[in-house]
């Protein structure tokens, strides 16, 4: 493309985009408007001040007339781009004429006195497209150098209208860009670009589009061979606030104190993640703990009975065998306490569908309720009925449950205990119900009964994890809800689980 162009006239820059400029003679400060031709819905870019209007006037009538300009395209609100539009308008005479702007600038614009409607990029996707399909693509570049602004940029032709952008102060003005463009355009930017992070991040937008052609609204035209290296250029430049000493000063001081600060942070991390190890390992042991209390005083219980019995010669076969198999499943039962706790924080442990039935006998077994002559259990359970977990700690979850209700029993020295225990499903959910008529729990403590180490026995009878363990299980482990409230004579503890957990 020859780099001599006579801009007397005209100038066609693409197929139907032209610059309807005026060359200010020693003027370092080029303002450059232009137009898009689109038949009736014509296109005129930043038509500039008073100062060029006669020119751009003639220009843009040697080309179409200028009623078939539907749309005025402002890139920012500054007077050198926007102060002619009053005239201009007057001048297009139309009812549908449109001034695209951003919302943030047509506060402003209207303080020139402009009459015409607003198409706001904002709120059209950023896109304006024509009755014709000439398709227009809007990117905001925001404090470069104003709060709207941003680019236009036209497909078809791969061209970029960048506003303020790219934009040069030359003594020596030439009309299309060479390699040593960059010169020109660092004092501009050094000066109207905020800092040098605002700059790169609208840099970092345009440097993604498949650009030909860079039409900014000051100094030259940047064609294709002459942009990678423009950009490049650019992002390293200093500019704004960073062409203060004091402030690059303060800056580096203060990036120097974030990485100290992240470094300080991260030494902290760690330290916490040991002392985060030990909490857990100390939680773990408090738990097995808990949870070997109740089979440890079974299995101490029979073996004081038996040695008592053989003392006085009343031991035979069946009973010690019975006693055998009861210790053998406390025994295993404690045994996978231990393993289930040492795999507890551990992600895919083998989870499986299991018979709630199944799981509830175990608990009933492990806990031996059933031999304790002042309490009926009363079994409303659909053997077919099956959930999805690790039996075992469901196992524990309805252990502790139940246990708490047979600690009450003894404290309370109560008789004809009825413990009710009843499964239902529907489309949602699977409901386990485990309800007594204990009494129920203490209004002020209601809230409180699922907390850790909340208890209201003696700590010689038990730590206050047990139900805080069962609501981990529940709903950490297994996705559901665990619950209690009061019925009319005892508490209902309340399992909710999710089909599909």
């Amino acid at each position: 493309m020859p780099k001599k162009q006579d801009t007397t006239q005209a100038v066609q820059i693409a197929p139907n985009v032209y610059w309807v400029g005026m060359h200010l003679k020693d003027d370092p400060f080029q303002c450059h408007p232009y137009l898009i031709k689109n038949a009736n819905e014509s296109i005129l870019i930043d038509p500039g001040s008073m100062i060029e209007f006669d020119e751009t006037v003639r220009k843009v009538k040697s080309i179409i007339d200028i009623k078939d300009i539907k749309y005025i395209i402002l890139h920012h609100q500054d007077p050198d781009l926007a102060a002619a539009v009053p005239e201009i308008e007057k001048l297009i005479n139309r009812d549908d004429l449109l001034i695209v702007t951003h919302s943030r600038m047509s506060l402003l614009i209207k303080h020139y006195l402009v009459t015409s409607n607003y198409y706001e990029i904002d709120k059209h996707d950023n896109q304006l497209i024509t009755s014709s399909g000439l398709q227009l693509d809007f990117y905001t570049t925001p404090y470069c150098h104003s709060p709207g602004a941003f680019v236009s940029y036209e497909p078809n032709n791969k061209l970029l209208f960048s506003g303020d952008i790219f934009g040069g102060i030359e003594e020596s003005w030439e009309f299309y860009a060479d390699e040593s463009y960059f010169d020109k355009a660092k004092q501009f930017h050094q000066e109207y670009m905020p800092s040098k992070d605002i700059f790169n991040y609208a840099l970092g937008k345009i440097e993604k589009l498949d650009i030909n052609l860079i039409a900014p609204q000051h100094g030259s035209i940047i064609e294709k061979q002459y942009i990678k290296n423009l950009i490049n250029n650019m992002k390293n430049l200093d500019c704004g606030l960073y062409i203060d000493e004091k402030y690059n000063l303060e800056l580096m001081n203060t990036i120097k104190e974030l990485q100290d600060k992240e470094k300080t942070i991260k030494e902290r991390d760690l330290q916490l993640l040991e002392q985060s190890k030990r909490v857990e390992i100390g939680e773990m042991i408090g738990n097995i703990a808990h949870q070997w209390r109740q089979p440890l005083a079974i299995i101490n219980s029979t073996v004081g009975i038996l040695k008592e019995k053989n003392s006085i010669g009343l031991l035979n076969k069946e009973e010690i065998a019975d006693k055998l198999e009861k210790m053998e499943q406390r025994i295993a039962y404690m045994s996978d306490t231990i393993e289930d706790f040492m795999n507890y924080y551990k992600p895919n442990k083998g989870s499986s569908y299991f018979e709630v039935q199944t799981a509830i006998q175990k608990a009933i077994d492990i806990l031996n309720v059933s031999s304790n002559e002042k309490i009926k259990i009363n079994l409303f359970v659909d053997s077919d009925i099956k959930i999805y977990g690790l039996m075992n700690e469901f196992v524990q979850a309805l252990v502790s449950i139940l246990s708490n209700i047979n600690d009450i029993v003894n404290s309370k020295n109560l008789s004809d205990t009825n413990i009710t225990i009843s499964l239902l499903t529907d489309e949602n959910y699977t409901t386990l119900t485990i309800a007594d008529n204990c009494g129920g729990i203490k209004k002020e403590n209601l809230s409180k009964i699922f907390d850790p180490y909340f208890t209201t026995k003696h700590q010689a009878m038990g730590t206050g994890l047990g139900l805080h363990i069962a609501k981990m299980i529940i709903e950490d482990h297994m996705h559901g809800s665990l619950s209690a409230r009061n019925s009319n004579d005892g508490a209902e503890f309340i399992i909710k689980l999710k089909h599909g957990n």
